[in-house]
């Protein structure tokens, strides 16, 4: 595969000895540029509930897309607070981790303000989603997928109501999206999952894992590494990408026994 990686994910610890075969993976991620430097404003002013009701009565779209499910327009406001305090800000840590443990001519790449944004803000569409299908302690039946995976593009339309960059806008909407547009929501033929899309994927996707939620239990790094590795396998992720989550990782860990 051109990706091989030393007592790959064994005992003992995780890891990071990657060999990537370059002529193999020579995959182009776009050329988006760091983001100005000046002083941003905090993306929580999105996120309290007058803001959020701004943004659902700006755009008629919302109500259409949760009208089979959530047509009186409930808000989970303190569901948000909690994807907000954990999983968000865990994701937001894991994407910087990545970032700085990406070869030096990708990490100048990198849209660092879009990808902590969007790690901040890519579930806020679930505010919409019913609870009883986000806290169901069971597996999802088929139209409960289909609702809550229309958190993507619900987030997206809330957020495109307001100034936020388009890079943000994009890798909310696209953040469970890949390489093999195997993902949602649907995208067409020109879609790209650059380089700032597959970090904010993979960060958010890591997070998941080895969180703690109750349908299921927290995976350990090594087991959520081993899940993710196959999206490499299947061209999913790029293999820059999962070399740094895996340095990202290991660095993490040693610290905390350190």
């Amino acid at each position: 595969m051109g990706l091989e990686i030393s007592r790959p994910l064994g005992v003992g610890g995780i890891s990071s000895n990657i060999y990537i075969n370059r002529n193999r993976y020579n995959t182009g991620f776009g050329q988006n540029s760091v983001s100005d430097t000046f002083e941003r404003q905090s993306v929580e002013r999105y996120t309290t509930e007058a803001a959020i009701n701004r943004m659902i009565n700006s755009n008629p779209k919302i109500k259409k897309i949760v009208k089979n499910f959530n047509p009186q327009m409930q808000l989970n406001i303190q569901e948000l607070k909690e994807l907000l305090n954990k999983h968000a800000s865990d994701t937001q840590k894991i994407a910087k981790g990545i970032a700085e443990n990406l070869p030096f001519s990708l990490r100048n790449k990198v849209d660092l303000k879009a990808i902590d944004d969007a790690a901040y803000l890519h579930d806020i569409g679930k505010v919409l989603i019913p609870e009883n299908i986000l806290n169901k302690a069971a597996k999802l039946d088929e139209n409960e997928i289909k609702i809550m995976h229309t958190h993507s593009q619900l987030g997206y339309e809330m957020l495109k109501t307001t100034d936020i960059s388009p890079v943000t806008l994009n890798l909310v909407r696209n953040h469970h999206q890949n390489a093999k547009k195997t993902g949602y929501p649907w995208v067409g033929n020109d879609f790209n999952a650059d380089l700032n899309l597959q970090i904010l994927s993979a960060s958010d996707k890591y997070s998941a894992l080895t969180e703690n939620r109750v349908y299921k239990e927290a995976m350990s790094p090594k087991q959520a590494l081993t899940i993710i590795y196959q999206d490499v396998k299947e061209g999913k992720l790029h293999p820059f990408i999962f070399k740094a989550l895996v340095n990202h990782v290991n660095n993490n860990t040693l610290s905390k026994v350190s």
